[in-house]
């Protein structure tokens, strides 16, 4: 192992880090916002209400996100309506193809951890809020999204881990972030075991970051409490 050269490469993985938490951040946050709507309706008693998004879910749980990516990123481009459509700037270009097939994969699976967050709230609290004479509307804003959140921050976290390792499939579409810096590195100095050792410590230290983060949102959240009342 090769220390030195590893240590000369760290300024440019540095780089490729950034450019991983920038994907992550942005699709997380994204796939947040996307996914209350789908989970909430999920969640719904009614089947005309859920086939919608149960057939999104269905899609993007059913499929690797590589396919996805690279349904995005070549697929699109064929049709001609979508390359004279106003949103082919950001569709050509790799960056945003990324965010938009990482955000709708992530989404799918925020979805379902809010929807059984949702279920897991207790029947009592909701009961209690329609007592108060709160709406169906107000109950959930007020009432079971908040709890649903707290039930739901473990899985959430572990989402997020999981798309920080999958964002280096961003790599495939020319990306250069952490995984992409490595085989870019590598290509030049011939050490690819240097270099994708030392994406791979990145990566770790990343997570470790990450879940320490979230440990200690669940603390002043008091999860732990909430999920064994």
């Amino acid at each position: 192992m090769n220390w030195e050269v590893i240590y000369q490469s760290l300024p440019k993985l540095l780089e490729g880090a950034q450019l991983t938490l920038e994907l992550v951040a942005i699709t997380v946050t994204v796939g947040l916002i996307l996914a209350i709507p789908v989970g909430v309706a999920r969640a719904s008693k009614h089947w005309y209400v859920r086939l919608l998004p149960s057939t999104y879910v269905f899609f993007f749980r059913g499929t690797p996100l590589l396919l996805q990516l690279f349904l995005v990123y070549y697929g699109l481009s064929q049709f001609e309506a979508v390359r004279k459509g106003p949103l082919w700037p950001y569709l050509r270009d790799p960056y945003w193809c990324a965010i938009f097939a990482m955000t709708l994969h992530t989404a799918a699976y925020i979805s379902e951890i809010i929807r059984g967050a949702i279920k897991g709230v207790p029947k009592g609290e909701i009961e209690a809020a329609y007592a108060l004479g709160m709406s169906k509307t107000q109950a959930l804003w007020h009432i079971i999204l908040p709890r649903a959140a707290r039930i739901g921050l473990p899985a959430y976290s572990n989402e997020v881990i999981l798309m920080l390792k999958a964002s280096s499939l961003a790599s495939t579409v020319t990306l250069v972030e952490i995984t992409g810096m490595a085989r870019t590195l590598s290509s030049k100095n011939y050490m690819p075991l240097e270099m994708y050792f030392a994406a791979g410590v990145c990566y770790l230290l990343l997570s470790f970051f990450l879940v320490q983060i979230f440990r200690v949102i669940e603390k002043k959240l008091r999860v732990d409490s909430l999920r064994a009342a």
